[in-house]
């Protein structure tokens, strides 16, 4: 299996500062088999904060997806589309289609994985994760983070892996080690 990245340009000026599952939401409705797909992992869009719960995004922000090469043709279908994420609406533009490269050090803003809040068990977790995947390198947790599902609230940690060879990255950036991957 290979897997891509697709990435999006994104034509508007606004985003919720915690928009990963209003945007996996906005996609489910566009492309209803993205809905609770295990195949697809969406990335939150970077910004600038602005103080009102909302992030100012700049004209080189992407939308940025990971899944397998036989699912392009079903998210193409987005590319043009109007997405209304909780209030703030933006349009995609034509995307770029990407293989993904390795890298000897890998950064995710925010891993959750289910049951684990506190930061040495969630370190500990991350670990046997690692070993589930026969995967070698150093990860390294950075600041709690937390972010809305409906009534939820849901906690994990940014995370660094570093001293990764080409394959553990790869297999990485493919399957991940965390829970929630299509909700950023």
């Amino acid at each position: 299996m290979v897997c891509i990245e697709l990435r999006f340009p994104l034509i508007g000026t606004a985003l919720p500062s915690d928009h990963g599952y209003a945007m996996y939401s906005a996609i489910s409705k566009l492309v209803p088999e993205a809905h609770q797909a295990d195949w697809l992992a969406v990335e939150t869009v970077p910004g600038t904060v602005r103080g009102d719960g909302g992030i100012h995004i700049n004209e080189r922000a992407r939308l940025r997806m990971r899944m397998p090469q036989d699912r392009l043709p079903l998210m193409l279908k987005l590319a043009g589309k109007r997405l209304e994420v909780d209030g703030y609406g933006v349009r995609l533009g034509v995307p770029q289609t990407l293989l993904l490269k390795p890298s000897s050090a890998l950064y995710a803003r925010c891993v959750t994985i289910k049951k684990f809040m506190e930061p040495e068990p969630f370190l500990d977790a991350v670990r046997r994760k690692l070993d589930e995947l026969e995967v070698k390198g150093q990860p390294e947790i950075g600041s709690r983070r937390a972010f809305r599902v409906g009534s939820h609230t849901i906690v994990g940690f940014a995370l660094t892996l570093r001293g990764l060879s080409d394959e553990a990255s790869i297999v990485l950036q493919e399957r991940g080690i965390g829970g929630r991957r299509h909700m950023g």
